[in-house]
C-alpha cells in the first residue's frame, strides 16, 4: 500500500484485521501503521475514526485503538452505496468522471500529533505565543457590548471592515480600499474560497505559483478548475512566465502570495509588483493577494513593501488577510477586500456560503486589535519567531548537510528544505514521524510533477530553540534511514 492508497482502501483492510483480534485488545499503534502500509498519519487517523464512527473499533486518546465489544444483538448487513460513486461523479459526454476533493495537503497542517512528537508541520503558533489572556479579555468585552449577539450586517461590522482597510492602505491610504469595499470572512481560507468560486467557473484554469499554498490547489480543484504553474524564483512571481501562461491558457485570474509566499519564503521583488499587476490588467485578468503572512514579520524584516492592493485603482487586485495566523486557530476571522462589478459577486457568494460571521467574533476581533495589547503582541511575535527561524537553519546546517536550504525568510512559520535526489518522500516523512518529529511533505505543494523532493519545516509551532535542537536529531535520524546511501547527516548533536 503506498503513501496514495485512499481511506477507503486503509478502512477495508484494517476492518479485516480487526477480526483476527479479541474484543478489547490494542490495534497496533498509528506509528505501526504508517510503517507498515506505507501511508500519511493523516490517512491512518481518518481510516480509525471511520472505524470507529462503525462501531468496528474504539480509540482512547493517547491509549490507541481497540477492537469494540460486542454489544446488543448483532449490527443488520450494510446497505448498498455503491451507487454515489455515480450521483457524485460529474456527467460528461463520454460518460461520468470521478470528482475528487482531497484536502490531505491541508490535513497535514491541520492535524495534531500524538503525544510526544515534535511538530515541525504546525500552522499556527504555539500557544505559548498566542495572545490567549489578550484574546480572553477581548472575548469578555465584547460580550459586554450592547447587541454582542444580535445579527450581524452580512458584510461584517463596518468599524472591522474599516479597520481592515486601513491596514490594507498603509499609512498613506489614498489608493487603498476603503470599508466598502471590504467583507469580513471565516479565515483566510473562507475567503479564499468565496474569492476562486467568484472569480472562475468550473472548468476554468486558475494560475498559480509553483510550489504554493496546498490548501489553495484543494480549493480550486474542488470548485471543479484546473490550477496551472506559474514558477517562482528567490524574488518570487517571474512576470515573463507569467504573461507567457496568461497567453497560453487564457485564464482570467493569478493566485499569489507576494509576502514571505508559502512555502518559499519569497518576497515579490519592488521591479516586479506593478509589472505582475499590470501584466494581469493587460489580459483583464484578476489578481488574488494572499497576504497571509504580513503580521508575522520578523524583527530584522526591514520596511515592508505594500499590498498590490494599496495602489489599483483599476480593480484588479482581490486582497485577502486574516487575523487567524498571529493570534489562535479559533479566532476565524479574515478580510476579502474587491473594487468595481466583482466586489458584488463576492458578496453574494460570500452570503450564501456562510449568511455572516459570527457578531462575538467580530466584536472580540475589534477589541483586540483596539487594546494596547495588540501592537506589544505583535512585536512579542517578531522578536520570537526570528531566533526560532536562525536556530533550525543553523541546526539543520549542522545536524543535516544534506537537506539543502533556501534563503531562510524574514517572515512566516517556516524553512523550504531540498532532499537529496533519488529520496524518497513517503519513505523519509514517515521516518521522521517513527523518530518523534512530524514534517510536512513537498509534494501538495506542486500542482504538477516535482522537481525535486522538498520539505516544509515550521519554526513557529515549537516551544523554543531546545525543542528545536530535539526535533533536528530525531530528524537527523530519520534522513539516516530514509535518505539515499552517503547523503547523511552532518555532526551529532548532544543527546
Amino acid at each position: 500500500m503506498t503513501e496514495r492508497s485512499s481511506v477507503a482502501d486503509l478502512a477495508k483492510t484494517l476492518r479485516e484485521e480487526v477480526d483476527r483480534y479479541s474484543p478489547g485488545e490494542r490495534l497496533p499503534s498509528s506509528r505501526a501503521l504508517v510503517e507498515r502500509y506505507r501511508v500519511s498519519p493523516v490517512t491512518v487517523s481518518r481510516a480509525l475514526a471511520q472505524l470507529a464512527a462503525e462501531g468496528v473499533v474504539v480509540t482512547r486518546p493517547g491509549a490507541g485503538a481497540y477492537r469494540a465489544e460486542p454489544s446488543g444483538p448483532a449490527k443488520p448487513a450494510p446497505g448498498d452505496t455503491s451507487w454515489q460513486e455515480v450521483a457524485l461523479s460529474a456527467q460528461t459526454a463520454a460518460g461520468p468522471v470521478p470528482r475528487s476533493v482531497d484536502a490531505s495537503g491541508v490535513l497535514v497542517t491541520l492535524a495534531e500529533p500524538p503525544p510526544g512528537v515534535i511538530e515541525f508541520n504546525g500552522g499556527y503558533l504555539h500557544p505559548s505565543l498566542q495572545p490567549e489572556r489578550a484574546l480572553a479579555a477581548a472575548l469578555a468585552r465584547a460580550g459586554r457590548r450592547p447587541g454582542a449577539w444580535n445579527r450581524p450586517p452580512t458584510d461584517g461590522l463596518f468599524e472591522l471592515r474599516d479597520w481592515f482597510a486601513r491596514q490594507i492602505a498603509g499609512p498613506g491610504g489614498e489608493g487603498g480600499p476603503t470599508g466598502a469595499d471590504v467583507l469580513i470572512t471565516a479565515g483566510g481560507q473562507s475567503a479564499l474560497t468565496t474569492a476562486l468560486r467568484a472569480l472562475a467557473p468550473p472548468g476554468a484554469p486558475v494560475l498559480v505559483e509553483s510550489p504554493t499554498y496546498p490548501g489553495m490547489l484543494a480549493v480550486a480543484r474542488a470548485a471543479g478548475q484546473r490550477p496551472v504553474p506559474v514558477p517562482v524564483d528567490a524574488d518570487g512571481l517571474r512576470p515573463e512566465l507569467l504573461a507567457a501562461a496568461l497567453r497560453a491558457t487564457g485564464a482570467r485570474v493569478l493566485v499569489c502570495q507576494p509576502l514571505f509566499q508559502n512555502p518559499t519564503g519569497a518576497v515579490l521583488a519592488r521591479e516586479r509588483r506593478r509589472e505582475v499587476v499590470r501584466i494581469a490588467r493587460d489580459a483583464g485578468a484578476f489578481v488574488v493577494e494572499d497576504d497571509f503572512a504580513r503580521s508575522l514579520a520578523h524583527e530584522d524584516a526591514g520596511a515592508l513593501p505594500p499590498p498590490l492592493a494599496a495602489d489599483d485603482p483599476d480593480g484588479v487586485v482581490v486582497h485577502l488577510r486574516s487575523l487567524t495566523k498571529i493570534t489562535s486557530p479559533s479566532l476565524r476571522v479574515g478580510a476579502l477586500a474587491a473594487r468595481g462589478p466583482v466586489l458584488e459577486r463576492l458578496r453574494a457568494i460570500h452570503v450564501v456560503d456562510q449568511f455572516f460571521v459570527p457578531r462575538p467574533l467580530q466584536e472580540a476581533a475589534l477589541e483586540l486589535v483596539g487594546s494596547p495589547a495588540w501592537p506589544r503582541h505583535l512585536r512579542a511575535v517578531a522578536a520570537a519567531l526570528r531566533p526560532r527561524r536562525d536556530h533550525l537553519a543553523a541546526e539543520l546546517r549542522r545536524q543535516v548537510p544534506a537537506l539543502v536550504q533556501a534563503a531562510a525568510p524574514r517572515g512566516g512559520f517556516h524553512l523550504w528544505v531540498r532532499a537529496p535526489e533519488g529520496t524518497d518522500e513517503a519513505a523519509l516523512t514517515g521516518a521522521a514521524l517513527r523518530a518523534g518529529v512530524a514534517v510536512t511533505p513537498g509534494r501538495p505543494y506542486f500542482c504538477a510533477e516535482p522537481p525535486a523532493v522538498h520539505l516544509r519545516l515550521g519554526f513557529a509551532a515549537t516551544a523554543g530553540t531546545a525543542e528545536i535542537t530535539e526535533g533536528v536529531r530525531r530528524l537527523r535520524t530519520a534522513c539516516a534511514q530514509a535518505l539515499p546511501h552517503g547523503a547523511g547527516g552532518g555532526e551529532q548533536a548532544p543527546a
